[in-house]
């Protein structure tokens, strides 16, 4: 154990697991166990990219009557109009039975989406099923990244919760190869694309069977008046054993209470008008809807939902290469996104979003350029270099969208609008507009719309630069207590500093009677109360072994 830094207090750096975590057993189990809500993101990419890979199969375009325009645009946007039309749902089901039910909920009715989609006969039905999918999906998306935020072990949340988005592309991936198996396999047949959509239903299933096999949210616990139960989880899976009153254990259970205790404070009311009501939401919500947006709306959907289309505007036809160069760069997007991800906690948010943004801003202006000179004068060189600068815009768009939007988007918030305030209303509205209107803008003005894309990549670059907010280095309630004035960080520090150096002493035995540390004990103990006091009015008439006893 290291010893307290100068001022006597611990912090959390003191009591984290020193060596390889998955020596560590309670680590190691745990990160099993956070693989489960982790497939969601492999669901939604695999769902996601299903129909950009489906359009590559002639059997599925004669089956369904070579779908385009306004049918293409609702057949893609099906699942995400089922998506938005959840969001009112999700966090009254995440917030009011916990995290691990919503996700169940959303796995059961997302198996019935896939085996209607499978059964699919008409263009209806097909878009139904995806309607149904995308209904289910949403409250998987709500759960899954609030298990992994509020779960993992300290030191790795910032990784693992910027995992969850990079896991998007291994779905894609899946998406794009089984599609291509499929049309190898079984050209000329139904099956050919009937297999990918049932591919489908496996995450899903297995998420089902697991859920109940992992802890609860800690921090969903603590707002239900469970402590003891969220001490118990802390102890298993973070302090290596069934000790409650580790220090690592009340350091991180003194946050929490005193964060939601704080928010309840800050926040009388946690309605979805809760999120504007105060100046740390508005500049939260600010933060969150603008990186939603630009997740979306980037240039990025061009490719991720329409690439049949883009890859007949450079003149490239032929199935096969088209098939080949998609799984390629859901290969090479998957790649960069993870690598990116184990960046976060090294280079920060901020840096990767600024180096993010110009990278794409001047690859998705050249990627304009050589799309103009192929479609205005046939030079084919240029449709050539395409196919690079699709690559190496994607290469900047996963340093910071895909592993960051979420985790930076749960971070900055406070649990009791951590829920509500996540991203999908925005980002999923943009998508649904993105998907419909997107085709049929390429069939009026061709190569000109990629010019509105670049105008606002200008506006994007100015955004980050101006309002992102550094967050690496912080506990979780530390980080989303940055936007609610200078002293609520320092607190959280002190209140989980104070209550784990009370705990050392009484167990460790340090505070002899008479003594000078015995002194410092009792003042560092009165400052530790009348902290408290200044944040729950309960403690103002409460006795000192009430106090202690919460406090330990």
């Amino acid at each position: 154990m290291l010893p307290p830094d100068q001022h006597g207090q611990w912090s959390i750096i003191d009591f984290i697991h020193q060596g390889p975590w998955w020596k560590n057993r309670g680590i190691l189990l745990l990160n099993l166990y956070l693989l489960i809500p982790l497939m969601t993101s492999v669901i939604n990419g695999l769902d996601s990219s299903l129909v950009n890979g489906l359009q590559i199969s002639p059997d599925w375009q004669d089956y369904f009557h070579h779908p385009s325009g306004k049918t293409l645009g609702l057949l893609n946007s099906a699942q995400f109009i089922g998506n938005l039309s959840s969001l009112p749902f999700t966090p009254f089901v995440s917030d009011t039975f916990g995290r691990r039910a919503a996700l169940f909920v959303g796995g059961l009715i997302m198996c019935l989406g896939v085996a209607l989609q499978a059964a699919a006969w008409s263009v209806p039905m097909f878009i139904g099923a995806r309607f149904t999918i995308g209904f289910g999906l949403s409250f998987c998306q709500n759960a899954s990244p609030l298990l992994l935020i509020e779960l993992s072990y300290p030191t790795q949340r910032g990784r693992i919760t910027a995992m969850f988005n990079s896991c998007w592309y291994f779905g894609s991936i899946i998406s794009a190869w089984v599609c291509f198996g499929a049309f190898d396999h079984a050209s000329g047949s139904q099956w050919s694309w009937r297999v990918p959509t049932l591919v489908q239903a496996l995450c899903p299933l297995m998420q089902i069977i697991g859920i109940w096999f992992m802890p609860e949210s800690p921090r969903w616990l603590v707002s239900k008046g469970m402590e003891s139960k969220a001490a118990s989880v802390l102890a298993k899976y973070h302090a290596h054993g069934s000790n409650e009153h580790d220090p690592l254990v009340v350091f991180e259970m003194a946050q929490i209470r005193h964060a939601i205790r704080m928010e309840e404070e800050i926040n009388n009311s946690t309605s979805y008008w809760s999120l504007f009501t105060t100046p740390g939401n508005r500049k939260r919500m600010r933060i969150i809807l603008g990186i939603a947006v630009f997740s979306q709306w980037s240039g990025n959907g061009l490719v991720s939902y329409y690439i049949n289309l883009v890859l007949d505007g450079v003149g490239i036809t032929n199935t096969d290469t088209k098939a080949i160069i998609n799984g390629c760069l859901q290969i090479f997007n998957f790649i960069i996104a993870v690598g990116s991800a184990m960046l976060v906690d090294i280079a920060g948010r901020r840096p990767l979003f600024i180096v993010s943004n110009s990278g794409m801003l001047a690859t998705f202006s050249a990627w304009t350029i050589t799309n103009a000179l192929y479609n205005a004068m046939g030079n084919v060189s240029a449709a050539k270099a395409t196919i690079p600068l699709i690559f190496l815009f994607y290469f900047f768009y996963d340093l910071a969208y895909t592993p960051i939007l979420i985790a930076y988007a749960l971070e900055i918030l406070p649990f009791r609008v951590r829920a509500k305030g996540f991203a999908n209303l925005t980002m999923m509205a943009t998508i649904a507009f993105n998907q419909f209107i997107n085709p049929w803008a390429l069939a009026a003005i061709s190569w000109w719309y990629y010019v509105v894309y670049c105008g606002w990549l200008i506006l994007e670059l100015l955004f980050v630069i101006f309002f992102i907010v550094e967050t690496k280095g912080r506990t979780l309630e530390e980080t989303a207590a940055l936007f609610d004035g200078d002293e609520q960080p320092l607190d959280l520090i002190a209140m989980g500093g104070e209550a784990a150096n009370m705990t050392m002493q009484i167990n460790q035995s340090v505070a002899l009677p008479g003594s000078n540390s015995q002194q410092k004990m009792a003042v560092r103990q009165e400052e530790y109360y009348e902290m408290k006091r200044r944040f729950r009015d309960s403690d103002i008439t409460a006795s000192e072994s009430d106090l202690i006893a919460r406090a330990l």
